[in-house]
């Protein structure tokens, strides 16, 4: 389990809803899900998961042919709650965003978890990055892709007001 998780998914719930899309079976996610307490978590609850099923098949020149997590389906299905404007999501695989890349950030994988625990403190940015943006009215203004920057700037504006 990547280092504060749950403190990432309580802090997200309480300006956000939170679905998990993982590109294996339902049966995995719902196994890794239910192994790491996210599934009936007090402090929080998972509004959707997605499997593989969910991806697309799409083919670019650069990369190929891959399967790719389009936030399509999900505004199709919710029109009413879920559009451009109130969607992030985040990936370790920048392709998994090809069709929304203004809604995508990458973060960085979570490696040699035995090692790297100790430093890794991605969903902690990440936590700060989320309640800055929560503040927005359309997250699509947002240039994911400098998130970390960000939060540095976004902290150095409340030390001067």
């Amino acid at each position: 389990m990547r280092p504060y998780l749950h403190e990432f998914l309580a802090a997200a719930y309480a300006e956000y809803d939170i679905m998990i899309w993982s590109a294996t079976s339902m049966k995995w996610v719902e196994l890794k899900m239910g192994q790491l307490g996210v599934l009936n978590n007090p402090n929080y609850k998972i509004t959707a998961l997605l499997d593989h099923l969910a991806m697309i098949t799409v083919q670019s020149d650069s990369r190929g042919v891959f399967d790719c997590k389009p936030l399509g389906l999900i505004w199709a299905q919710f029109p009413k709650y879920y559009d451009s404007t109130n969607t992030i999501m985040f990936d370790d695989l920048r392709r998994n965003f090809v069709m929304n890349p203004q809604n995508g950030l990458t973060i960085r994988p979570f490696r040699k978890a035995h090692s790297n625990r100790e430093n890794d403190k991605e969903l902690v940015k990440l936590t700060q990055y989320l309640l800055s943006a929560a503040e927005l009215d359309d997250l699509s203004v947002l240039d994911h892709r400098s998130w970390e920057s960000y939060i540095e700037d976004n902290s150095k504006r409340r030390r001067r007001v």
